[in-house]
């Protein structure tokens, strides 16, 4: 049996784990590249393998580094199931929908500039057609129950603790009359996360693959981030300006409206207008809601009391353009939560561009922000900013708010690898750059006696 890695190998993003053994062959995710022209060309070269002849894939969830390579297969000519979660499917349609209608928009941008340059035009990854085809083939699945999905190879998914619906995949494989079993992460969230419950760890494995991105360290604490957090925003209030936050519309944006609802419930923060303005994360929001079953016993606690529908009753959601452009006219302090999450793209910089040159502005950066983003700009300490091609001074309050990282971070990596780490099993970091798995790899060697494999682009496993 070999497992190759087609993505996420020494890098953090096209999670692809392509296993065959003698009787089968199924891909374990199949997420896009994200980071300038190098991830576009690893999109555009599919793995050379047999599409047709997969026998079934599996996800761990939604997220687009795990499943925008989807639609890939299917243009090329996947019929076969592909094995999720009830809330994966959800999500996973919203988030395919997204990507196509994206790139749609991105294309015809470049394509004009093509045109004029009297260049060739390009196409999408992916057309309609082919998200419509992948999503045809979701097929939900239990949790904690095996289930079987090829000849010899069956899968059991537990929760991950990262978005709604994720899972960690175990892969039990029975081969010339022997069984193995192969544990595939996934996305691996921190204990105590919003709304969804903590991780599942596994006791007993063959072979490891464990994700590794923040491998070198640990996110600042929940409280200590929560105090601070509380803290802006009674200082934004006294400003009575506009409280910006670019927000990534899945999961990060619900497990922040859940924050603000449990400080406006003890009292830390007074009621104010807060508004949704991104149609991905209002649809997103729905679909949490619509799963109240994977909810931890807090956030199951809090929507049957109703205290949450009270706590966010000035929340209110900005789904038309019309809609979005009326916030411009709001007067006094409200909240704006608006994708995308980096500052590189949608509603938000619309946001920042009527609002950035404001002294009462207060802009709270809550997520990692990518080298070339306005978000990075702005993080570090930018007096002017380009937006659409306008120049704009920098007077706003802009705040970095670190510890709400959906990855669990070093120290709750290592407590999920120590529950298997007794069975002595192989183990493959991946899923995380070299500054976060090296880090990793030495302490398990150092406490367990396990040396991690760090595998690149394409390396072959065998058991």
């Amino acid at each position: 049996m070999t497992i190759t890695l087609f993505g996420a190998a020494g890098s953090v993003t096209g999670s692809a784990y392509y296993l065959v053994s003698r009787t089968a062959t199924i891909m374990i995710d199949f997420g896009v590249f994200q980071g300038g022209k190098e991830a576009e060309k690893l999109n555009r070269n599919l793995p050379p393998i047999e599409i047709p002849k997969l026998d079934a894939v599996v996800l761990t969830h939604a997220h687009l580094d795990h499943t925008g390579r989807l639609p890939l297969l299917a243009k090329n000519g996947y019929r076969n199931p592909v094995y999720c979660t009830p809330a994966t499917i959800d999500m996973t349609t919203l988030i395919l929908h997204d990507s196509v209608k994206v790139q749609t928009i991105d294309m015809e941008h470049k394509n004009r500039r093509r045109m004029r340059k009297g260049k060739a035009p390009l196409t999408t990854l992916y057309s309609k057609v082919d998200v419509e085809q992948t999503l045809a083939l979701l097929k939900p699945i239990p949790y904690s129950e095996p289930v079987g999905i090829a000849k010899g190879i069956s899968i059991r998914a537990v929760e991950a603790g990262h978005i709604l619906g994720s899972v960690s995949i175990e892969v039990t494989v029975e081969e010339d009359g022997k069984k193995k079993v192969i544990i595939f992460s996934g996305d691996v969230g921190p204990q105590g996360m919003a709304i969804l419950k903590d991780p599942i760890p596994f006791t007993s494995a063959d072979l490891v693959f464990m994700e590794s991105t923040y491998g070198d360290r640990d996110h600042r604490s929940l409280k200590d981030t929560l105090t601070e957090g509380e803290s802006i925003i009674r200082q934004a209030l006294e400003l009575k300006g506009k409280i910006l936050i670019p927000a990534f519309a899945v999961g990060r944006t619900q497990q922040l409206l859940y924050y603000l609802a449990a400080a406006i419930h003890k009292g830390n923060v007074p009621h104010f207008p807060v508004f949704v303005d991104s149609p991905m994360a209002i649809e997103a929001t729905r679909i949490y809601e619509k799963h109240p079953e994977l909810y931890d016993e807090e956030a199951l606690e809090l929507l049957n009391s109703g205290e949450l529908k009270e706590d966010l009753s000035h929340l209110q959601y900005s789904t038309t353009a019309d809609e979005s452009k009326a916030l411009n006219d709001v007067e006094g302090t409200c909240m704006i939560l608006a994708g995308a999450g980096m500052c590189n793209a949608g509603r938000i910089l619309h946001h920042l561009r009527h609002n950035l040159w404001k002294p009462e502005t207060s802009v709270i950066i809550v997520g990692y922000q990518a080298e070339g983003t306005l978000g990075r700009q702005l993080v570090d300490g930018a007096e002017k900013v380009t937006i659409f091609g306008e120049k704009i001074v920098v007077k706003a309050k802009i705040h970095l708010l670190g510890g709400l990282s959906a990855h669990a971070g070093q120290t709750d990596l290592l407590n999920w690898f120590n529950a298997v780490a007794g069975s002595r099993p192989r183990l493959v970091l991946s899923h995380g750059e070299d500054k976060g798995r090296k880090p990793l790899a030495e302490i398990i060697a150092n406490r367990y006696g396990i040396k991690a494999i760090l595998p690149g682009y394409g390396e072959v496993i065998e058991l």
